[in-house]
C-alpha cells in the first residue's frame, strides 16, 4: 500500500512532536554525557550512624532469613529522627544478625544497614546533583521498568520521523537539487570520522 504525500506528512509531524521533549532531552544529556570529566561533580552525602531501640530490634529479630522488606518501624525511625526517607517497599537481605539493604536511582546510591548485636544502624545516601539524573535517564540506569519502555516507544518514534523524512525528501528531491548531496553528506560525516578519528 502507498502513502500519499499527506500521509507521510502527518506520520511525520506526529512522530516529530511524539519525539520532541524526547529528543531535546536526549540531545542535551548526550553533550553531558560526552563531557562527563568536565563538569564539576556536585555530590551532597547523607550519612547516619546511630543506635536504635529496643522495638526496632526486635522486629529485625523476627524476620525469617533471606530476603526480606524493610521492616516499618526502622523506615518510621530514621524518618522522624532524622528526617530521611527510606522506601518503604525495600527489600533487603537478613541473615540473623545484620540487614542490608541498597536502592540505586537515577543520580543516587543509598543503602542501610542494621546489626542487632551492636544495635545499630548505618544509613548513606549519595545524591549527584540534577545533571547526573538526566545521564541516567539518557542510560536507563537504575531506572526500573517503566522508564526503559519508553525509551524503546521513543526509539521506535524517531525511527518514523526519520522514515517519513526521508520519504519527504524523495518527494521533493526533482525541485531542490541540493537534496542528495546535503543527504549524502550527512551519511558520509560519521563514517568519516569512524574511519579517520576513531581507533
Amino acid at each position: 500500500m502507498r502513502f500519499s504525500l499527506g500521509s507521510i506528512r502527518q506520520w511525520h509531524w506526529i512522530s516529530g512532536a511524539w519525539c520532541l521533549v524526547g529528543i531535546l532531552l536526549f540531545s542535551l544529556t548526550g553533550i553531558t554525557l560526552n563531557h562527563a570529566a568536565d563538569i564539576p561533580a556536585n555530590k551532597k552525602i547523607t550519612e547516619i550512624d546511630a543506635s536504635l531501640p529496643a522495638s526496632v530490634i526486635d522486629e529485625f529479630v523476627a524476620l525469617p532469613e533471606g530476603e526480606a522488606v524493610i521492616p516499618d518501624v526502622l523506615v518510621d525511625f530514621v524518618s522522624d529522627k532524622y528526617d530521611v526517607a527510606i522506601p518503604a517497599s525495600v527489600v533487603g537481605e537478613w541473615d540473623g544478625i545484620e540487614f542490608y539493604a541498597a536502592w540505586p536511582g537515577p543520580g543516587t546510591d543509598s543503602w542501610v544497614a542494621v546489626d542487632s548485636e551492636l544495635e545499630m544502624v548505618t544509613y548513606e545516601s549519595v545524591d549527584r546533583g540534577w545533571i547526573s539524573y538526566f545521564n541516567d535517564l539518557h542510560k536507563g540506569r537504575n531506572t526500573g521498568t517503566v522508564w526503559p519502555w519508553f525509551i524503546d516507544v521513543f526509539a521506535v518514534a524517531c525511527i518514523i520521523f526519520s522514515v517519513t523524512g526521508l520519504q519527504l525528501l524523495m518527494r521533493h528531491a526533482p525541485s531542490r537539487a541540493s537534496t542528495w548531496p546535503v543527504t549524502v553528506l550527512g551519511v558520509l560525516i560519521p563514517f568519516v570520522i569512524l574511519l579517520l578519528f576513531v581507533h
